[in-house]
């Protein structure tokens, strides 16, 4: 069997993700993220500062781990783009702030929010393997952000479906720490 191109398997985890949603029953989903907030949970022990994502369409909704990383008093964050040549960036977000439509059709702050540096990044992903590699939208900001942090802990989110026995990797592209879905966690081994 011949391993698809980053491209080709991008469209196929998209196509597999926007299905798996599509067979849901109502309510299934919101239910599914919500245990996939409680196996997070336990991952942001105490942290000062999490960046989270807004998702877009099928990407799993972080907004359950979001608001309880909120309430035990975390600042939360929110990655900002303002092209593709630039760096991310990540700025303070509270629920209820405005957000406006970035790079890529991301909802972000304004850009004239307070930029911090998260001790923990929350990261969509379209596929993942065990070795906690992740394969991400293509555009590298991610990858870029966890370069420029390599302190920072590194947590993918995504559904289960999106799993995959390899995701080939670039010289570039920096391993997760930890992978959540709503199965469960993967994390990275002690050895």
């Amino acid at each position: 069997m011949t391993e698809l191109s980053k491209p080709a398997l991008r469209t196929e985890l998209r196509a597999a993700r926007n299905a798996f949603l599509r067979g849901l029953a109502p309510g299934e989903r919101e239910r599914l993220e919500a245990r996939a907030a409680a196996h997070l949970a336990p991952l942001l022990g105490g942290a000062g500062s999490v960046a989270f994502y807004r998702a877009q369409g099928s990407e799993l909704d972080c907004g359950a781990a979001l608001a309880a990383a909120r309430g035990s008093g975390a600042a939360i964050a929110l990655p900002h783009v303002s092209s593709r040549d630039h760096a991310m960036r990540f700025l303070v977000w509270e629920p209820g702030d405005p957000l406006e439509s970035g790079w890529g059709g991301l909802l972000q702050p304004r850009a004239d929010a307070r930029e911090i540096m998260p001790e923990i990044i929350i990261t969509p992903l379209l596929g993942f393997d065990s070795a906690l590699s992740r394969l991400g939208q293509g555009a590298g900001f991610y990858d870029r952000a966890f370069a420029a942090r390599p302190n920072v802990k590194k947590i993918g989110l995504g559904w289960s479906i999106q799993r995959r026995p390899t995701i080939a990797c670039e010289p570039w592209d920096v391993r997760l720490d930890a992978i959540v879905t709503e199965t469960g966690v993967i994390e990275r081994s002690a050895a």
